[in-house]
């Protein structure tokens, strides 16, 4: 076992005092499985190795001809919109 030595606010040092006596535990016991419970909710992560974009899919058929997306651009940044075609 190893030893270590936390700090908490006494609001809740009293609450696991509470706890350990109404389970007949120690205060360690409390925060052991604490720590157990912390420990299985939150599972081993992979470190993260070389991204790689998602492989590209099918977006279907474009709803605006390629021609006309640089015209659309410069509508949107004039503030006009004449909508799709």
């Amino acid at each position: 076992m190893k030893r270590t030595q936390i700090q908490i606010p006494e609001p809740l040092y009293k609450e696991v005092k509470r706890l350990a006596a109404l389970r007949d535990w120690s205060v360690s016991e409390v925060f052991r499985r604490g720590a157990e419970q912390l420990v299985a909710q939150y599972p081993d992560v992979k470190k993260p190795g070389k991204w790689e974009p998602p492989a590209p899919r099918d977006l279907g058929k474009p709803k605006v001809a390629p021609e006309r997306w640089r015209d659309l651009l410069a509508e949107e940044e004039t503030g006009q919109t004449e909508g799709l075609e």
